[in-house]
């Protein structure tokens, strides 16, 4: 009888090992992966005084849109147990329809844009919700088309550039694209519709 009782307690320990394994292996392929660093870039917006609400495509008391294909993105800032990060700081700033920054150290040939805010800051709602209404940005330079952000969450900083999944074979032959490996597709925003794009942001951050 003993030896009954033990064989089913090693059976039943056994079973629960299994399942606990399977557990933890199906939480760790549901996790997202971080969200790949990428550098800084030229022309941060440093002591930017103007406009930086989410809709960069028409200025306060003015009647005219940005040049270019108005687009929208939106995601979610995300942990690294693929928690909602409520809170988050996002910071961002892109080129131009003419591929030209709004910052007197960029002397690219494309003409500015007096209707374009080129800059957002946002905070994350309460499901790490973000949106921007912008435009596509022009290729600068050598560049693939990109956004800059700097997104602080509870305890980490990241640093990154949002890429566009059409400009495919330009984003191969991209430099700082190619840089982050297998990394890159988090770096790659999804395409809904043709004017819609989607972005979620994984930091390091975790509980």
């Amino acid at each position: 009888m003993t030896d009954t009782i033990n064989t089913l307690s090693r059976r039943a320990f056994s079973g629960s090992v299994i399942a606990l394994g399977a557990l933890a292996a199906s939480r760790a392929a549901a996790a997202p992966i971080v969200t790949a660093e990428s550098p800084m870039g030229p022309f941060f917006p440093t002591g930017y005084a103007g406009e930086d609400d989410f809709d960069l495509t028409l200025l306060n008391g003015r009647s005219v849109r940005a040049m270019g294909d108005v687009i929208e993105v939106s995601g979610r800032v995300l942990d690294r147990l693929g928690n909602p990060v409520r809170g988050a700081k996002i910071e961002l700033w892109q080129a131009n329809a003419n591929g030209r920054y709004a910052h007197s150290n960029d002397t690219s040939a494309g003409a500015l844009d007096p209707n374009f805010q080129g800059v957002a800051r946002l905070v994350t709602g309460a499901s790490g919700e973000w949106r921007i209404r912008t435009i596509r940005p022009n290729l600068y330079g050598r560049r693939t088309r990109h956004i800059h952000f700097d997104v602080t969450g509870r305890a980490h900083r990241l640093m990154s550039q949002m890429y566009f999944p059409e400009d495919a074979a330009k984003n191969a032959s991209d430099g700082l694209y190619k840089m982050l490996g297998e990394r890159a597709e988090t770096s790659l925003a999804r395409l809904e519709t043709p004017d819609t794009y989607r972005w979620d942001i994984v930091l390091m951050d975790a509980g």
